[in-house]
């Protein structure tokens, strides 16, 4: 893993386009609605990803782009080098009253294997690495309890330990990606999907 000294320099703004509103849902990409919950995660290549979120109902807005490392306003081809530190990151807002944030994070944890460390299936580097990046307190209670039980379940099956980051948003920055990747299995429906997942659900947390 690259670190702050000898990752890429990065620039001082973006040097491509990103679009305003949402090509699906047909809101705001990046809503400043203050009734919505927002949440960053990181579960291989994002493609697949934002498009299991965009299709979950209570999600607002979801768009792409890279977060957790150092290189300023990176691009694609530069968080592909590794040399950024990044991971590739899906945004989704949504609404607490139709969507609760175990469910979110049921999404995540059953649509990806967070056990593969710099990898997602085929795809290999650190920016397809596991990570949760989140905005409350209730977000970070709830991504620990879900590790904690899905950790269990994954030993069970013989399953090595979880590598998922579990990180404050606060500390790290999201850049989104380029125009072409934003929703990009709408703009191409037959594109690469990659979801190397464990085929384990993710059973309920106990209340009280």
């Amino acid at each position: 893993m690259v670190d702050s000294a000898s990752a890429l320099p990065g620039r001082d703004r973006e040097i491509f386009t990103v679009p305003t509103s949402h090509a699906v849902l047909g809101s705001p990409l990046h809503p400043e609605d203050g009734d919505l919950e927002r949440i960053y995660l990181a579960m291989g290549c994002f493609w697949g990803a934002e498009e299991l979120y965009w299709q979950l109902p209570g999600v607002a807005a979801t768009s792409v782009g890279y977060m957790g490392g150092f290189t300023a306003h990176p691009t694609y081809e530069e968080v592909c080098t590794g040399l950024t530190g990044h991971t590739e990151t899906v945004f989704v807002a949504y609404r607490l009253a139709e969507v609760s944030t175990f469910d979110i994070l049921k999404v995540f944890w059953e649509n990806h294997d967070p056990t593969q460390g710099y990898r997602q299936g085929n795809d290999v580097g650190t920016q397809y690495r596991s990570a949760i990046f989140f905005t409350t307190a209730e977000q970070e209670s709830v991504a620990v309890a879900t590790r904690d039980s899905y950790a269990r379940v994954v030993a069970e099956r013989g399953y090595p330990e979880i590598t998922t980051e579990i990180v404050p948003a606060a500390d790290a920055i999201y850049y989104p990606a380029e125009d072409y990747h934003q929703q990009y299995l709408y703009k191409v429906p037959n594109g690469y999907r990659c979801h190397a997942n464990t085929g384990l659900a993710l059973p309920a947390l106990s209340v009280g």
